[in-house]
C-alpha cells in the first residue's frame, strides 16, 4: 500500500513538471508590429550658394593722373550719373586748349590756301604761271585738309581724355572700398572703387550631373521657387526663383551651375556672401518605415518580416532616401509585409514572436508631438 501511494506521488510530480516546461515553452515574447505607409513624402535638397549683386562694376581709371578730388565715401548710396572722382582736371584742360588752337590754325591756313588757289586759276588762264604751280597748290590744300582731320581727332581724343578724367557712377548703386585717396597717381586701368547694385541679388549654386538629370527627369524642373540660408543658419525670409541653367557642365567638377535671384529691399545680402540654396521637393508615392525598425549587416540595411505562422524572417532591403527618422524604401519591402516595429536588436531570424499590430501613421505622429 505505501509502495502504490509512493508510485502515484511520483507520477504526479512528473506530470506536473512537463506540464510546467510547455507552459514555458509556448509563451513567446509579444512584439509590436506595423506595415509599411505610402505617402508623399515632403524633403529639402541644400547647395552651397555665393551671392552677387544683381549688378557689380568695378570702376577703373581710362587715362593716367592724379586723383584730384573724390566726392565720395565708402559705403555710400549714389544715383547713375553722379560724379566720383575727377583726375587732374587742369592739365587736360589746357591740352584741349592747345587742341582747338590747333584746329582754328590748320582752318585758317586752309582759307588762305584756297584764296591762293583761286588766284592762281585765274592766272593760269592767262597763261600768265604754269600748271604746275596750280598743282603744287592743290596739293597742298590736300595736304592742309588731312592737316586738319588731324586736328579734329586730336581735339576730340583731348575731349574725351578730358570727359575721362571726370568718373561718373554707371548706375544706382553702393560704392564699396576706396583704395586710392586724393592726390595718388592712377595708372590707365588702375580701380578707384567698386560699385554694388543690392536691390536684388543672384545666388549661384551647382548641381551634379545626377541631381540635374533627376531635376530635369522627375519633374522637379516646374519647382522654381526655393529658399536662402544665411551663413548663421537663418532663413532669407524672402523666396527665391530660379531664372537661369547654365548650357555645360564644369569639366573639373562635374557640376552645373544655376542661378536664382532674390529680392533684397532690406540690403541684408550684399556681394560676395555665402549660404545655401534650399530646394524643397515631394518624394511621390514613397513607402515609408522607421528607421528604428532596421538593422545593418556588413553595411547592408535589413528588417524582420513577420509570417504568418508570426515567425522572423531576416529581409534585406534597399532604401530610396533616408530622412532623420524613417527610411524610404526602394526595394525589398511591400506596403502588405508585416515587421517588426523596433526592438530588432535583441531578436533573430526564425525566432517566434506574440504580434501586437499598431498603426504606424498614428505611431509617428505622436513621435513628431513628443
Amino acid at each position: 500500500m505505501k509502495i502504490s501511494q509512493f508510485l502515484l506521488m511520483a507520477s504526479c510530480l512528473i506530470v506536473t513538471a512537463c506540464s510546467s516546461e510547455k507552459e514555458v515553452e509556448v509563451q513567446p515574447e509579444s512584439y509590436e508590429v506595423i506595415s509599411p505607409i505610402v505617402k508623399d513624402t515632403p524633403y529639402s535638397s541644400e547647395y552651397v550658394a555665393e551671392i552677387q549683386s544683381v549688378r557689380y562694376v568695378e570702376v577703373r581709371s581710362k587715362i593716367k593722373g592724379f586723383i584730384e578730388k573724390n566726392y565720395v565715401d565708402e559705403g555710400q548710396t549714389v544715383k547713375k550719373g553722379q560724379l566720383l572722382f575727377s583726375l587732374s582736371f587742369m592739365e587736360h584742360e589746357k591740352e584741349l586748349q592747345k587742341a582747338n588752337a590747333d584746329y582754328k590754325v590748320a582752318i585758317a591756313d586752309l582759307k588762305a590756301s584756297e584764296v591762293e588757289l583761286n588766284n592762281v586759276k585765274r592766272l593760269v588762264e592767262k597763261d600768265i604761271v604754269s600748271k604746275t604751280e596750280l598743282e603744287v597748290l592743290e596739293a597742298k590744300i590736300d595736304a592742309l585738309e588731312a592737316k586738319i582731320e588731324e586736328a579734329q581727332a586730336n581735339k576730340e581724343q583731348v575731349a574725351l581724355h578730358l570727359d575721362f578724367s571726370q568718373i561718373k557712377a554707371p548706375y544706382d548703386g553702393v560704392i564699396n572700398r576706396i583704395p586710392h585717396k586724393v592726390g595718388s597717381l592712377i595708372e590707365e586701368g588702375d580701380m578707384l572703387t567698386s560699385i554694388s547694385d543690392n536691390s536684388e541679388i543672384f545666388a549661384y549654386f551647382n548641381l551634379s550631373e545626377i541631381d540635374y538629370l533627376n531635376y530635369i527627369s522627375s519633374g522637379d524642373k516646374e519647382i522654381k521657387t526655393v529658399s536662402l540660408k544665411l551663413a548663421n543658419n537663418e532663413l532669407y525670409p524672402h523666396q527665391g526663383e530660379i531664372e537661369m541653367i547654365e548650357s555645360e557642365f564644369d569639366r573639373e567638377t562635374g557640376n552645373i551651375a544655376f542661378r536664382a535671384r532674390f529680392p533684397n529691399p532690406d540690403a541684408i545680402l550684399k556681394h560676395g556672401a555665402n549660404g545655401k540654396i534650399i530646394i524643397n521637393k515631394i518624394l511621390k508615392e514613397a513607402l515609408i518605415i522607421p528607421q528604428k525598425s532596421t538593422f545593418e549587416i556588413q553595411e547592408k540595411l535589413y528588417i524582420f518580416v513577420v509570417d504568418k505562422d508570426n515567425k522572423l524572417k531576416q529581409h534585406n532591403i534597399i532604401p530610396k532616401m533616408r530622412f532623420p527618422d524613417y527610411y524610404a524604401i526602394e526595394s525589398g519591402l511591400t506596403k502588405e509585409d508585416k515587421i517588426i516595429f523596433e526592438g530588432v536588436e535583441n531578436l533573430k531570424d526564425g525566432e517566434k514572436i506574440q504580434p501586437v499590430i499598431i498603426d504606424l501613421s498614428k505611431a509617428m505622429t505622436e513621435s513628431e508631438h513628443n
